[in-house]
């Protein structure tokens, strides 16, 4: 459940694309989301769901408005300063996991642990551990990720995303590609996290069954928001 200070705020987002004529797909974009809080983002295709998310997780800065994350302005910071911030407080899970292949699951959950670096290897390969612990695939750990199916890939990159226990997950779309019944698990981790660990997720969705389950839903129309 929610509490304290945003985790992660925006200020009047607003954001165009100029090729090959300017279309406005974000327009004063305003809402605040608190620590704890599991919210999904609802609208039809195109609406700006996807764009805002990415708004959000600091890869695009090209836009007018303020995105606040743990009460630290984003606008105007270096490059490498963004990178800290995604790294350290935001944890992505996508449609698709983008696992590398060529890696065992244990290594991939540990690549943004190591990226990051605020502990030794052993350390994070025991965090990677203890997270593949927690969603049930530990035994999965030395496979390579291209031998797992679509459902535990999912999953491998849940816990990828945990490894660096993140302020915030931001999900695009994570069920998008299974079935039902992964989809199902998918979100009742979802909610194990937000429930039992004070998880703050936000997650983009078509799913209105997803959504429906989730603390507060966002909807957004040709841009804006419409109710949250």
């Amino acid at each position: 459940m929610s509490n304290g200070d945003p985790i992660i705020e925006t200020r009047g987002i607003a954001k165009s694309f100029h090729d090959p004529v300017e279309v406005q797909v974000l327009k004063d974009v305003s809402f605040a989301m608190r620590r704890g809080e599991f919210v999904s983002i609802v609208g039809k295709s195109g609406c700006g769901k996807s764009t805002l998310l990415y708004i959000l997780s600091t890869m695009d800065t090209d836009h007018a408005g303020d995105v606040l994350i743990d009460g630290e302005s984003m606008t105007g910071l270096p490059g490498d300063r963004l990178a800290r911030v995604r790294n350290e407080k935001i944890g992505f899970v996508f449609q698709f996991h983008y696992l590398l292949p060529e890696f065992t699951v244990l290594r991939n959950v540990m690549l943004p642990g190591l990226k990051l670096g605020l502990h030794t290897a052993a350390e994070v390969e025991t965090r990677a551990m203890d997270r593949l612990r927690m969603l049930g695939i530990a035994d999965q750990a030395l496979k390579l990720a291209n031998q797992l199916s679509g459902g535990q890939k999912q999953r491998v990159a849940i816990a990828r995303a945990l490894i660096n226990d993140p302020l915030i997950i931001m999900g695009d779309e994570p069920t998008g590609n299974l079935d039902s019944h992964n989809s199902e698990i998918v979100f009742d981790i979802f909610r194990e996290l937000s429930t039992e660990r004070g998880q703050s997720l936000l997650v983009v969705t078509h799913d209105d069954d997803f959504a429906a389950r989730t603390d507060r839903i966002i909807e957004m129309d040709d841009g804006r928001i419409v109710s949250a």
